[in-house]
């Protein structure tokens, strides 16, 4: 029977970051075993790349993305939806049509 439960945050060290982690400390237990992972750190940004992560912070409980960190971040689909990539056209007094 395992005795600690392995939580990993990874972080930007943004504020953002920095109350997600103060959060995680707050409502840990003697149980936890909390690590903060600095995303600055390529073999860090890597490993977050290959469990999924695409925003931070984030937060690892065994191994596993927590369902509130998950899903997230921007997808080009939903970007496009928004109209990022699509020119805004405007019309001249005299009524062609420019970028």
């Amino acid at each position: 029977m395992k005795t600690k439960r392995k939580i990993d945050i990874f972080s930007a060290e943004c504020p953002l970051c920095q109350e997600a982690v103060e959060s995680v400390r707050r409502i840990g237990c003697p149980s936890c075993e909390v690590q903060v992972l600095d995303m600055k750190d390529p073999a860090v940004a890597a490993r977050a790349k290959e469990l999924g992560i695409r925003s931070v912070p984030a937060v690892l409980v065994d191994g596993q993305l927590a369902d509130c960190c998950a899903g997230r971040g921007p997808e080009e689909e939903t970007l496009r939806a928004a109209g990022i990539g699509a020119p805004i056209f405007r019309q001249t007094p005299s009524g062609e049509v420019r970028p």
